[in-house]
């Protein structure tokens, strides 16, 4: 694949690129409670996640984050989907969902937020960033059935989020 047969159109549609990580010890999810100031999820649980960096691929971003964010390694983390993230402008976001397994429950927090371990049959939507709730057990089914996924996220014209999964 050659950078010149790239063509890169100046006037295409762009997207930012992020990652966002489940961990799971046992039955329990780590989420992360952002933390104050961080805009409106300020106090609302979140995977965790961030930028990819230029020269970063998904899976070492996501590593990154997870480091930086928990203090965790993880040694199995898998690539589970991927969601275009229509922001309704230019750019959007393509959003790299990855789930994995944490040997221990030891987390620390910092900047971002505080680690939190939940019951993910427990979860209340209310405590939830908007698209968790249609997120994480998507996320789940397809790290425990090996099926990655393909989703689409819009807002319309009042700022309200549609989800759309496939399969």
């Amino acid at each position: 694949m050659s950078l010149d047969g790239q063509r890169i159109q100046t006037g295409r549609y762009k997207v930012v690129p992020r990652t966002l990580a489940f961990l799971l010890h046992g039955e329990e999810l780590l989420l992360l409670r952002v933390g104050p100031g961080r805009g409106a999820w300020s106090g609302l649980l979140n995977g965790i996640g961030g930028h990819v960096e230029q020269g970063e691929d998904p899976l070492t971003s996501a590593l990154r984050e997870i480091r930086e964010e928990t203090g965790l390694a993880p040694p199995d983390l898998r690539l589970c989907g991927v969601v275009a993230v229509d922001l309704g402008g230019d750019p959007g976001i393509g959003l790299y969902v990855f789930v994995g397994v944490t040997d221990g429950k030891t987390a620390s927090g910092g900047r971002e937020g505080d680690p939190v371990w939940v019951d993910p049959a427990r979860l209340d939507k209310d405590e939830l960033v908007e698209d968790l709730p249609a997120l994480i057990p998507r996320a789940l089914a397809s790290y425990r059935g090996g099926v990655p996924f393909s989703g689409l996220y819009t807002y319309d014209p009042s700022g309200s989020l549609t989800t759309r999964f496939s399969p």
